[in-house]
């Protein structure tokens, strides 16, 4: 790395900074497509019912949307390079229990530690990048670069999956993450500067508590509701919670002398409208690529590695976009770039509805670049407009807040279009059936396990000469409630653009008065603008707010 040493005699670590960063990035995403593309294989050696593998994946969401805001205030008062590492060594400790796993309750755990490792990682990664590339036109080619690792992580892990799962068991798919994970932690504490927020932020128990409550709740109240029905007593139970959270946490911020999240946060048009389209557009893309993975192993009857190398079609054009958006940032305006970036994801969202069973991968494959083409060209701007935004004292409680909506909107996709799905293919299915030849109780018989079981328990049963045209019928009523599901996801991110529109306006410079006054100004200073309690010195401050006005919206 080519370090170079500024005026004050500290060395830039700035590209040290961006390799953690991507490398945290990477560790937190690496299971999401990973696990994914490999729960056929782990329902088989685990037998696991169609529930238990639902919360395989929702085992690690859920403490991903619960704790990212709790992450980023602990970075902010006892430092991110610490809370760096600890979210290293979570993660490597969850895919150490997963990989070790003989159940599906033990992989659950795992699960949920790669999870808390994932939430801890987020915010601060972009926190740090924050800290370290204070110049906002700057800082938007270092996150282009950071939201490339993430999309290389959802790349990347269909592939691995699909070759160890021709060659081993299922649970090395979790084997990269332990040394990476320990060799980043091992390089940070070596080469990474730490950061603190500039004011002395501390803990906010109450806005802890009920912020996690409420998510909590939410999540597990949509994911149950989703896989059962939104009138069980449990979901009705959970989604009050939530709304009592959610009104708790509120009133707990606006009280609070120091927020985890400050609600004037949301007197800015910008933040406000790079969150709610962070969290629209996740929770159509997320639940789309839960359906998409479903259609390739259901429909189309691909193993793991050719569905994972038509899902590298929507990651690897996302990747090739994103960084040259990157450098863009400071020429185009964040809203012609982010909303024009969802009207192409919502174009190819609603092109996809005219695939079927037969669609072949050439036919598939121009829909699926030009969905993730538009991811790329959302993705860079809409952090680094998110974080820009606000105040630079502010930037770690942006990243935090942003991912956690966003984080938010992803595990409610699977769970809200996987209902829709759900919904429409039982509803059609018997008509299919009938359509196929398949009558009387073998229809009957379908229907019911289909109802209780799943979808894809049909294609576990044993129906003899039926079994051919079941399938067929299965498929088309898969394709009727995908259809659905797309339509859906295509108005989500239309509706995403419209709030683009209306909140965000061309970006000027304003002058930051922020910069709080620091007791104890003849406190004696270190090199790096802090006094010996840790606090930045008014000039340190002055220097740094004359360096990176926040932008005004």
């Amino acid at each position: 790395m080519n370090v170079t040493t500024p005026a004050s005699g500290r060395p830039d670590r700035r590209a040290a900074t961006l390799v953690m960063a991507c490398l945290g990035v990477f560790v937190a995403y690496l299971p999401v497509t990973t696990v994914a593309v490999s729960l056929p294989a782990i329902q088989t050696a685990l037998n696991a019912s169609t529930a238990q593998l639902a919360w395989v994946q929702d085992a690690f969401v859920l403490p991903m949307a619960a704790f990212i805001l709790t992450a980023g205030v602990f970075g902010d008062v006892h430092g991110r390079k610490k809370v760096f590492q600890a979210g290293l060594l979570f993660s490597a400790a969850g895919a150490a229990v997963a990989l070790s796993a003989q159940s599906v309750h033990v992989l659950w755990i795992g699960q949920a530690l790669a999870g808390l490792g994932a939430a801890t990682l987020l915010p601060t990664t972009l926190a740090l990048i924050s800290h370290a590339v204070p110049d906002h036109r700057e800082r938007g080619k270092f996150i282009g670069l950071w939201a490339t690792a993430l999309m290389a992580a959802l790349a990347i892990g269909p592939l691995i999956a699909g070759v160890i799962l021709d060659h081993a068991a299922w649970r090395w798919i979790y084997l990269l993450s332990i040394p990476v994970s320990l060799l980043a932690t091992v390089v940070a504490a070596r080469l990474l500067p730490d950061s603190r927020a500039p004011h002395g932020r501390k803990l906010d128990w109450p806005g802890q508590l009920t912020a996690t409550l409420a998510i909590t709740a939410l999540v597990y109240g949509v994911i149950e509701g989703g896989a059962g029905s939104f009138t069980d007593v449990k979901v009705m139970v959970a989604l009050f919670t939530a709304v009592v959270g959610g009104v708790a946490f509120v009133l707990a911020e606006r009280r609070s002398d120091s927020p985890m999240l400050d609600l004037t946060l949301f007197r800015s048009p910008a933040f406000t409208a790079t969150t709610l389209v962070a969290m629209i557009t996740f929770l159509a893309l997320i639940g789309f690529f839960f359906l998409l993975s479903l259609y390739f192993g259901l429909v189309q009857q691909l193993d793991t590695l050719q569905a994972a190398l038509r899902l590298l079609m929507v990651t690897a054009a996302a990747i090739v976009v994103g960084m040259p958006v990157g450098r863009l940032m400071h020429r185009v305006s964040p809203r012609v770039l982010i909303t024009g970036g969802l009207l192409v994801i919502s174009g190819a969202l609603f092109s996809l509805t005219g695939v079927d069973a037969d669609t072949s991968f050439a036919s598939i494959a121009w829909r699926l670049a030009l969905l993730g083409l538009g991811i790329g060209t959302v993705m860079t701007p809409m952090t680094a407009t998110a974080v820009a935004s606000v105040p630079y004292q502010q930037a770690g409680m942006a990243a935090a807040g942003n991912n956690a909506f966003r984080q938010v909107g992803g595990a409610l996709g699977p769970a809200v279009l996987g209902a829709l799905l759900t919904t429409k293919a039982l509803d059609t299915l018997p008509g299919h059936l009938a359509d196929a030849g398949v009558t009387g109780a073998t229809q009957r018989s379908i229907v019911s396990t289909a109802d209780a079981d799943g979808l894809g328990a049909v294609a576990q049963l044993n129906l003899g000469a039926d079994t051919g045209r079941a399938l067929g019928a299965l498929g088309d009523s898969f394709l009727d409630g995908m259809r659905l599901c797309l339509v859906v996801a295509g108005a989500l991110t239309l509706l995403a653009a419209l709030v683009c529109v209306l909140l965000l306006r061309r970006p000027q410079q304003a002058s930051s008065s922020t910069a709080a006054p620091v007791a104890g100004a003849n406190t004696a200073a270190s090199s790096d603008g802090r006094t010996a309690a840790g606090t930045p010195t008014a000039a340190a401050i002055a220097a740094v707010d004359r360096d990176t006005e926040p932008l005004k919206y």
